[in-house]
């Protein structure tokens, strides 16, 4: 792969005005940053689930701010990126160099807008509706390939169908975003019927979107059925830069949350600086002496753990640059860091197992969402399959019109109803499933 094909300011849907950069104060992959955080979309993450419920008293993480401390650490590795193309000249428009940290950014902006609500559970709960529940009747009315996009829902391939899918009403290409973005969100390249992955990158409606994308960045493939490309090399730093936020931060909001305590945050946290020289040290040192609040110790910690982390992540993608160039690099950034820091990673992962991930308070959101998620699916579904029902017709009236099937395929019906669920919030789902159930009533405005 060549960076000047990779980087491209072509706009999905937009093709025919062509790759140029207007003299103004924004470049074209600025634009998709700011397009993406000016979204409804983008907003509707603050209502989102990331690990914790959604906070009360003790403010956590939720998707939007997860997503935002992504797109920053994106940046930094972008950047990182065009300074060593830079000085190699492998770039030859200086503006395209410039315009790498902008394109991790805006993809990192994007990456989970594709998230169902109930964090990763959701996921799960579609699925399982599918593969599980009511709606694993549905499988004889489509093709295995179809099939599939449902019982591997997955929220990655979710998030580049609802910025380049053309929904009723709105215009073509989606978000219109520039296809060097549209790839570096896209982390599993490849089809539901690929059936060694367990991943899905794009579902059957955008596989031609997909081909045209990466056949304009010279993305190379792998095989035409079932559809499997490479990586487009940028993707590796959107991942690294997730990878490094939610492990890392899910420690501190356990610490606030009081699941862990003080002793235990700060041995899983300087753990990441067992190996470091005598002068971070006693940089630490000093700076825990000056700093008496406990939580500000404990950011000042993960703060210096996430530069670590992304100085580590930059260095895998370095040493293995050829590899991804071409294609064949397998794996994350972060599973190939130096020993030291990934003893340390394996410490968090373990402990976010036992005591985080299955802490009551988060294993009462993901039973919850499973509830509210497979039940409004199936309202939703039952009320597709049978329209002119008179609950039918009522139930439908609450699918916004960008949403509601017309005279469609049942894939396409039931992907509407996907489309609906997946696009609401934690709330917004509670407050619906129970007027549907009854449990409450609606109020008079």
């Amino acid at each position: 792969m060549e960076w000047n094909r990779l980087l491209s300011a072509r706009r999905l849907g937009l093709e025919s005005r062509g790759e140029v950069f207007p003299d103004e104060d924004r470049s074209q992959f600025q634009r998709d940053y700011d397009r993406i955080i000016f979204s409804a979309a983008f907003r509707r993450m603050q209502n989102k689930t990331q690990v914790f419920p959604l906070p009360g008293r003790i403010f956590v993480h939720n998707r939007l701010t997860h997503t935002l401390e992504v797109a920053s650490v994106g940046r930094s590795l972008g950047n990182r990126l065009a300074e060593m193309l830079f000085r190699r000249n492998e770039l030859n428009d200086p503006e395209m160099v410039t315009a790498i940290g902008s394109v991790v950014s805006a993809a990192c902006l994007a990456h989970d807008m594709g998230n169902p609500p109930f964090g990763h559970s959701g996921e799960s709960a579609i699925s399982s509706y599918f593969l599980n529940g009511a709606g694993k009747a549905l499988e004889s009315g489509m093709t295995v390939a179809e099939w599939n996009d449902f019982t591997r829902f997955d929220g990655n391939a979710n998030a580049f169908r609802l910025l380049s899918h053309a929904f009723n009403g709105k215009r073509e290409g989606g978000f219109a975003l520039t296809y060097s973005t549209l790839a570096s969100i896209v982390k599993y390249p490849f089809e539901s019927t690929a059936a060694t992955r367990s991943k899905v990158g794009f579902f059957q409606t955008e596989k031609e979107t997909w081909r045209k994308i990466a056949g304009e960045l010279d993305i190379p493939q792998f095989s035409g059925d079932p559809m499997v490309y490479a990586r487009h090399p940028l993707v590796y730093l959107v991942e690294a830069a997730d990878d490094i936020c939610y492990q890392v931060m899910d420690v501190e909001d356990a610490f606030r949350l009081g699941i862990l305590s003080y002793d235990e945050t700060v041995g899983l946290l300087m753990e990441f600086h067992r190996h470091s020289d005598k002068h971070t040290h006693e940089y630490l040192s000093e700076t825990r002496k000056q700093v008496t609040d406990l939580h500000e110790q404990v950011g000042h910690l993960r703060a210096g753990i996430i530069g670590k982390l992304a100085g580590a992540c930059f260095n895998v993608f370095v040493e293995h640059y050829d590899e991804i160039m071409a294609g064949g690099f397998k794996g994350s950034l972060m599973k190939g860091i130096d020993p030291g820091l990934a003893a340390a990673m394996k410490q968090v992962q373990q402990v976010s197992v036992s005591r985080i991930y299955n802490h009551r308070s988060v294993v009462e959101i993901e039973i919850a969402g499973y509830k509210i998620i497979g039940t409004l699916m199936d309202e939703f579904c039952q009320a597709i399959l049978h329209p002119s029902d008179t609950l039918s017709e009522k139930v439908l009236t609450l699918m916004p019109a960008q949403y509601r099937p017309l005279n469609a395929s049942l894939y396409a019906r039931v992907q509407a109803v996907v489309d609906f669920i997946s696009g609401m919030t934690d709330v917004y789902a509670l407050d619906l499933y129970r007027k549907i159930k009854g449990i409450s009533l609606p109020e008079i405005v």
